[in-house]
């Protein structure tokens, strides 16, 4: 574990898993429980030593805790306490008691955290997981000693707030009934087959059958739950790019350049806002550079939680 840890941090490396994963050996349910937070209960996972280095990890739009299933393990091992959780509307996790918003997910992390004991932590969010957590470092600077934002959401997102907003979430809101329900409940079935794998996964991996079928239908089983369309309200109703100058923790930006719902020119963006941080894009890579490059992106965040490195932004290839 640490030689893979150590290996080249900034080159992409191989694309998806090698070999056998950690995760397919852990009995997740042993790793998972109930934490009351806003008078709601939260699923929360929790792997590695009690007294590590802590790392918050928040999945993005339609994700779950399984979407860091190529990372926990690995920084569980590496002596990091690593707990990702299901935001509410998410995975186990039901609705919030008040409307889905941005910041008042990251109000949950933020007590969360304050329960669990944890004065300050690395957070890591991919998508909606990574606005949330720009807002965290934002409204409670204490809270978060390192950043690290994973093809974040928060700035194109601005071209969707206009008065056609509306009709979007309705159309969203049908689609995801009518689709990602089914893929979620036969998501064993979907991931076996290539054809069905990348139907149902091409909108975030650049190439979604070279990915382990047990691995995408972990993934899958995320889609269609209630906070869907309410969390996308949230990230169209909430601008934040005024306030990332105010980010003062040491910042690590990850991107995919074939991104395909987040544009890669958005992760230069964040770099140039945000002041204290550095950017590593990922050649033939999606929106979720974790799971399609876990090898690569373990060992440049070892390397970024370890010290400070100056790591020089990297052009994104084409084609």
């Amino acid at each position: 574990m640490a030689a893979a840890l150590a290996a080249a941090p900034y080159g992409p490396g191989p694309y998806g898993p090698q070999g056998r994963s950690a995760w397919l050996d852990i009995d997740w349910s042993e790793r998972q429980r109930w934490v009351v937070v806003a008078g709601r209960p939260v699923d929360v996972c929790e792997i590695g030593p009690a007294d590590g280095q802590p790392i918050v990890w928040i999945h993005g739009l339609s994700g779950g805790w399984q979407n860091w299933l190529e990372n926990l393990p690995v920084f569980a091992a590496a002596g990091f306490r690593c707990i990702a959780l299901d935001l509410p509307g998410f995975g186990h996790s039901p609705l919030p008691r008040e409307r889905i918003t941005i910041s008042g997910y990251a109000a949950i992390v933020d007590e969360l955290l304050q329960g669990l004991g944890i004065a300050a932590a690395c957070i890591v969010g991919n998508s909606m997981g990574g606005f949330i957590a720009a807002e965290l470092a934002i409204r409670v600077p204490e809270r978060v000693e390192r950043l690290v934002l994973v093809s974040a959401a928060g700035l194109s997102v601005e071209e969707l707030r206009n008065d056609r907003a509306q009709a979007l979430l309705e159309r969203m809101d049908f689609i995801v009934t009518a689709y990602a329900g089914w893929f979620a409940s036969k998501s064993d079935l979907v991931a076996r087959r290539t054809r069905l794998r990348r139907a149902a996964f091409s909108f975030v991996a650049a190439y979604p059958e070279k990915l382990p079928a047990p691995l995408v239908a972990e993934n899958l089983r995320g889609s269609g739950k209630p906070g869907f369309v309410h969390a996308v309200e949230a990230l169209t109703t909430y601008p934040i790019r005024e306030r990332l100058p105010e980010i003062a923790c040491p910042t690590l930006i990850v991107w995919g350049a074939r991104d395909h719902l987040v544009p890669v020119s958005d992760a230069y963006e964040f770099h140039r806002l945000i002041p204290d941080s550095r950017v590593v894009v990922y050649p033939q890579t999606g929106h979720v550079a974790m799971l399609e490059r876990p090898i690569a992106f373990n060992a440049l965040l070892q390397a970024f939680m370890a010290e400070e490195p100056n790591v020089d932004v990297v052009q994104p290839s084409v084609g």
